[in-house]
């Protein structure tokens, strides 16, 4: 495994390599990311995962100064998966290019986490652009688990490279929780809990099939919701997931959810 630390690094590293696939993260690795490298060491010659915290993404200081950080844990499990390369750049190495304008959303798209994260996907479109610049990979892997960015990053690449954007399942523990960087900032209590609400969303997206006003269902859902676990829901919504439009068929379908659990914010989608 090459360590790679800067874009002079980086770009001899990839002198010649074809066929590589990409795992951008932002470190504190978990099984989650670990499924979205496996796929990348099945599919691709090589394989390399990016570890950047990028502060253009968080439009909450604090967010960005609190996100966990486990650099040392997370080479050692790299290094075990016996990937090719991790580029670990800073900011000046993103941040060099000559691209100053950052990506703008269509006023359809500033629904759900765009509407609350307000300059949220911009930044996560941005570093993705840059990144993908940079590392000309023939396949990038992204998980489902913040399915919106998925929609929006695979829209945006897809117009200006040839990289393609799998996307991968979302990995659950077995509370069917799903895996997240961020739930190490959740107590155990609270852990066990937004392991319920996923749980009973799941059983709830089954029970959607049988319902006739299904926006009616799932404003009692969120108000249940939030007295059942102490919650503060900002969405619950039904949308299809081809073009996020709001719905109320199943077919085609995903339950998309955000909500704050003791001043942690969560998001699923089932």
């Amino acid at each position: 495994m090459k360590i790679l630390l800067n874009n002079s690094d980086l770009n001899e590293a990839l002198s010649g390599i074809s066929n590589l696939g990409f795992v951008p993260t932002m470190g504190s690795l978990h099984k989650g990311h670990l499924s979205l490298i496996k796929k990348s060491l099945k599919n691709c010659s090589n394989t390399l995962v990016s570890i950047f915290v990028n502060p253009t993404q968080f439009n909450n200081k604090k967010d960005y100064i609190n996100y966990p950080r486990s650099l040392k844990k997370d080479l050692l499990i790299l290094k075990k998966l016996k990937i090719n390369f991790v580029y670990l750049p800073n900011k000046k190495d993103i941040y060099d290019s000559n691209i100053k304008k950052k990506p703008t959303l269509n006023k359809k798209d500033k629904i759900m986490c765009a509407k609350y994260r307000k300059g949220h996907f911009e930044g996560v479109i941005d570093v993705m652009d840059r990144l993908t610049k940079k590392i000309r990979p023939k396949m990038i892997f992204m998980g489902e688990k913040d399915y919106q960015q998925l929609y929006l990053v695979k829209k945006f690449i897809k117009k200006k490279y040839k990289s393609q954007i799998i996307s991968c399942k979302t990995i659950r523990d077995k509370n069917k929780l799903a895996l997240s960087s961020r739930n190490l900032l959740l107590k155990k209590k609270d852990q066990f809990n937004a392991g319920r609400i996923a749980q009973n969303l799941i059983f709830f997206k089954k029970k959607l099939t049988k319902q006739k006003n299904i926006n009616i269902f799932i404003d009692n859902k969120k108000k249940e919701l939030e007295e059942l676990f102490d919650i503060s829901i900002e969405y619950l919504e039904l949308r299809n997931s081809l073009n996020f439009k709001n719905t109320k068929k199943i077919k085609n379908s995903r339950l998309f959810i955000s909500y704050y659990l003791n001043k942690i914010r969560l998001i699923d989608n089932f």
